[in-house]
């Protein structure tokens, strides 16, 4: 190598600078925020080809509110670069739990689209789903706060089917470009390597404070619906908007969205802390157990039908995905549900190598120009040539069609089929049983005109970034008001920049006044921020019940888990009768024993344990009875893990019930009787308090914002 070619070549290597000016907050062209400092040089932000950049927040539009074009180089730069980040695991969604099923539909949809599985009542297609962690690398927890990933693979007769979305019906950014930065930000810090799988950080929350479209998202991550007990009590959303197309042509827009049978549940911030320490793999082994003992989760599928004529009569622009379409507005209509009945034989074959891809659709069932899906659309099979190392991963099992599949694609890495012939084009006349493509059954695009000036602009319709934030939050319980303050207050507590913190507590003043200054009180701050200029007038939009967490819990013991603390002495006739109401209810029991061997019961048998008191906390479980003899509450008042087994139960917002003997450990635990603190020789009292948490317990055990 010649020594020119080496030698270090300052005016290469070093970045163009940019002067702003001091102090100033300027607003970009999709009404993001950037702060500078006084005196403050920032270098030319450029694609790896060294061009100048003029905006990094928009891709390459047909016109304001059309599709995404091929043609945007610095989008498809910047997204291949990114999807290619991490090999082998995936850069999101690493962390994630996959089981086998079926999906039933049990209402057409034939007026709208000729998609056979939304026609075909009665039909059970096959299905694999995925739901996932985003932010946290394959070996983090089960339990952080975080968004959880809905991917389903259905196996249609027509080709696969990939409806690939979350627990959460918005997110974070309008356009893909965005989808970088935005994980970029989450992620570890990279000078540090920490913090894994969580939000509470400075770069997260410098990102969202100067980007206003993220406020949406921000109400829901910071509600407990990041914080689920089981994912057989999650709800799936679609996000996007994508279209329905009939046999004659028209579209009709179209939402998607799972719900669960057992109701939505979750947990609290300070017991999610404890189950992640007590059990990294919770929300796994929960799944798995109830698949191998016939509790088979099931969700189901209900859609939200829409015009043109109804979007443009909106409040709000439905190809913005920080927004979504209440159900007071759109009513769900149930269409279909999805059992998922077989856990994977190998998770790595199945759950790791399973590669989903919102592309994946079948004729009837077409895109939106939703910017944020149009980016998807490139970046997910994308990714997975870079993950699975050849564009043959449709072989892999988890992955083919089960329906017959032919093209004229041809060898490639791991290239598993063998096509036979000559011929490995189209069209051809030396074939005539080679595949050819099908004008009246084939996949069709919806027909819609599109016209305008291209450019890299967002359209006005996107601008109002808080109005559904406050929707959001204003539809809350109490409770969960009380929730997201005190989450906010946690995480902008772990931030740094207190510039972060005051930029953050000003956009909440858009959202709600006081909950501004709840969370100002909780950081301690001295006043309260001025709010940012919004780019658009904030609405106050009717409050939406449906957006609760907590007045959509079922009253239910079905898919919930009952501790049952015994040690030696206690009285064998109690804990049968307490264990066969609560199965009777649907509910799974364990028994807790100081010694994983059992306990000697009054009677003298031996009853085996399910887990031992020391490593078997009860945060674990959604209720708890503690039912012992005399000797045995005087050993285990001495235990200190048997003192934190109550205690957390009561500061967890969970029903106890008790005996004489479980009487004295609650009281050497100082714990006093509420309305979930209940004797179990009171007729069904326990099991009608094990059915819900004690919500009103709460204001006296914990200090919220």
């Amino acid at each position: 190598m010649s020594k020119e070619k080496t030698k270090t070549d300052s005016k290469k290597t070093n970045p163009k600078k940019i002067a702003l000016p001091q102090g100033e907050v300027q607003r970009g062209a999709g009404g993001e925020l950037h702060q500078t400092g006084e005196g403050t040089q920032h270098s030319v932000l450029t694609t790896n080809q060294g061009v100048a950049l003029s905006d990094n927040q928009n891709s390459l539009r047909a016109n304001p509110r059309g599709p995404t074009l091929l043609e945007d180089f610095i989008l498809r730069e910047k997204i291949t670069h990114f999807d290619h980040e991490r090999i082998p695991e995936r850069i999101v969604h690493a962390r994630a739990t996959g089981v086998h099923g079926f999906f039933e539909l049990t209402a057409s949809l034939k007026q709208y689209t000729t998609a056979r599985i939304l026609t075909e009542i009665g039909e059970k297609t096959p299905v694999f789903t995925r739901i996932s962690t985003v932010a946290g690398g394959a070996g983090s927890v089960d339990t952080p706060r975080d968004v959880r990933g809905f991917a389903v693979k259905f196996y249609t007769k027509e080709g696969n089917w990939d409806l690939v979305g979350n627990n959460i019906p918005v997110f974070f950014i309008q356009d893909a470009i965005k989808f970088p930065d935005l994980i970029h930000a989450v992620k570890m810090e990279p000078d540090r390597g920490f913090p894994q799988s969580a939000t509470a950080h400075d770069t997260f929350w410098d990102f969202i404070s100067l980007t206003p479209e993220s406020m949406h998202m921000v109400m829901w991550i910071m509600s407990d619906r990041t914080l689920p007990r089981s994912l057989r009590m999650i709800e799936g959303f679609g996000v996007h908007s994508f279209r329905l197309i009939n046999k004659a042509g028209e579209s009709t827009f179209v939402k998607f969205h799972w719900r669960p049978k057992l109701g939505l549940q979750s947990t609290l911030w300070d017991e999610t802390v404890k189950i992640a320490g007590a059990d990294p793999d919770f929300h796994r082994r929960e799944m798995f157990e109830a698949v191998q003992a016939g509790n088979f989760p099931e969700w189901e599928f209900a859609v939200q039908l829409f015009t043109q004529e109804d979007a443009d009569a909106f409040p709000f622009d439905h190809l913005d995905p920080t927004k979504l379409i209440p159900e007071e507005l759109v009513p769900l209509r149930v269409i279909g549900r999805m059992v998922l009945d077989r856990w994977p034989n190998n998770f790595f074959a199945e759950t790791e190598q399973v590669a989903y891809c919102p592309a994946n659709v079948v004729p009837g069932i077409d895109f939106s120009n939703d910017p944020l899906l149009q980016g998807r659309l490139f970046s997910y099979l994308d990714t997975q040539l870079s993950r699975l190392g050849s564009a043959n991963f449709h072989q892999i099992p988890i992955n083919a069609p089960k329906c017959p599949f032919a093209n004229h694609q041809r060898d490639g890495h791991m290239q598993m089929a063998q096509p036979t012939g000559r011929v490995a084009y189209e069209p051809n006349s030396l074939s005539q049983d080679s595949p050819r493509e099908t004008p009246t059954k084939g996949f069709r695009s919806a027909a819609v005109p599109e016209m305008g000036e291209k450019s890299r602009i967002r359209a006005e319709s996107f601008a109002d970034h808080y109005s559904q934030a406050r929707q959001f939050y204003l539809s809350q319980t109490a409770y969960e008001q009380a929730h997201i303050a005190s989450a906010l207050v946690f995480e902008l507590s772990k931030v740094e920049h207190v510039h972060i913190r005051e930029t953050m507590v000003g956009h909440l003043r858009h959202i709600e006044e006081d909950l501004a200054c709840r969370v100002a009180m909780g950081l301690g701050l001295a006043k309260i921020p001025t709010a940012p200029i919004p780019a658009a007038p904030v609405q106050d939009l009717p409050p939406s019940p449906a957006l609760q967490l907590i007045g959509k819990m079922k009253n239910i013991l079905m898919g919930r888990c009952i501790g049952i603390l015994i040690a030696d002495g206690s009285d064998g006739t109690v804990i049968n009768r307490i264990k066969k109401a609560a199965m009777d209810e649907g509910a799974s029991v364990k028994i807790i024993a100081p010694k994983v061997g059992g306990a000697k019961l009054a009677d003298g048998s031996l009853l085996a344990a399910d887990g031992q008191l020391a490593g078997t906390p009860s945060v674990l479980f959604d209720a708890v009875a503690v039912l012992l003899s005399g000797d045995g509450a005087k050993t285990l008042c001495m235990e200190s893990a048997a003192i934190d087994f109550v205690r957390d139960a009561f500061g967890h917002l969970k029903a106890i019930g008790f005996d004489k003997g479980g009487a004295a450990l609650l009281q050497a635990a100082n714990i006093g009787q509420d309305a979930g603190v209940v004797d179990v020789n009171k007729k069904d009292a326990f099991i009608a308090a094990a059915k819900t948490r004690q919500w009103e317990r709460e204001k006296s055990v914990r200090m919220l914002a």
